[in-house]
């Protein structure tokens, strides 16, 4: 089942990509242990962790939410014909995602709002797609909502410093421009709210304008998290950040902060990168968090 219901909101899973991003853990999360790996193997082992390989593995999905009558995408992904010449693993790729969101009943034109949880270049890529040799908003109707902190931080005209190096080259020129351009973001600060389910929120650590989409609705509560975590493995280690992470000190604390609201209020926990059933609930005792239960997408 790849749709669930929460509340008066429902959200879909719309696939891009499941594989290897040619990282070992101690490459993706520097301050991993490897006891929990083994330790957790029995689980972690196909989806999240390759043994042949020692690769880990991640998802690309776009969560497809329904609220009060629109519809909704949140994160985009890596997109089609991108150049990336530092990603070579998301560069020029050739995915079916438009035709994985056609059969979840959406054309391009029928998205209201664009939600980019952060500006990373795995998280924007299908905001524009190549046409007539220029890059155009995929959903023509949409309004592409974007926290400004990242807005201003990935505009190469700041020439801000960041922890990836030359890793998002060509992300701002060719899937946020254009868009903002064609007059279609909204740039938000402080808190941005959707609708009466949903509400979009500062996460900062990963990126400056990391943020967190809430959804309440009825006795249903769930948190869309981005890259608070890539891996199930940060929640029983919540101090350990991927190699991405900005600012590391201020991720762990976002990291803690959302774990402990999250298992407070038992809202499902929706990461933007996790394969297997992609989402979870958790529990906690004082500071420590474990997975309560999986979701139920397949």
């Amino acid at each position: 089942m790849e749709t669930i219901e929460l509340g008066d909101v429902s959200v879909t899973r719309v696939w891009e990509y499941f594989g290897p991003v040619e990282m070992t853990p101690d490459v993706f999360f520097p301050d991993t242990s490897r006891q929990v790996w083994r330790d957790n193997a029995s689980w972690l082992q196909p989806h999240f962790h390759d043994a042949a390989t020692d690769g880990v593995n991640s998802a690309l999905q776009t969560w497809l939410v329904r609220s009060e009558g629109r519809t909704i995408l949140v994160d985009t992904g890596v997109g089609n014909h991108k150049e990336r010449p530092y990603a070579q693993v998301w560069s020029r790729r050739e995915t079916d995602f438009l035709d994985n969101l056609a059969r979840a009943g959406v054309a391009p034109e029928d998205v209201d709002l664009v939600v980019n949880t952060h500006l990373h270049i795995d998280h924007v890529g299908w905001n524009t797609r190549l046409r007539d040799r220029e890059w155009v908003p995929t959903f023509p109707n949409a309004t592409y909502v974007m926290p400004k902190a990242d807005f201003d931080f990935w505009n190469p005209a700041n020439n801000r410093p960041t922890v990836l190096g030359r890793g998002n080259q060509n992300v701002f020129e060719d899937s946020v421009a254009p868009v903002h351009r064609a007059g279609q973001t909204l740039l938000w600060e402080g808190s941005h709210r959707i609708d009466g389910n949903l509400l979009l929120e500062p996460a900062p650590g990963h990126t400056p304008g990391s943020c967190v989409l809430t959804l309440t609705s009825g006795t249903d509560r769930a948190l869309f998290v981005g890259d608070l975590m890539h891996s199930p493995v940060q929640i029983l280690e919540p101090d350990v950040n991927s190699c991405f992470c900005e600012d590391p000190r201020e991720a762990r604390a976002t990291r803690r902060r959302l774990l402990g609201w999250a298992a407070d209020n038992d809202a499902l926990v929706l990461p933007a990168h996790f394969p297997g059933n992609g989402a979870l609930e958790v529990t906690r005792d004082a500071d420590r968090f474990a997975i309560k239960e999986w979701a139920a997408f397949r």
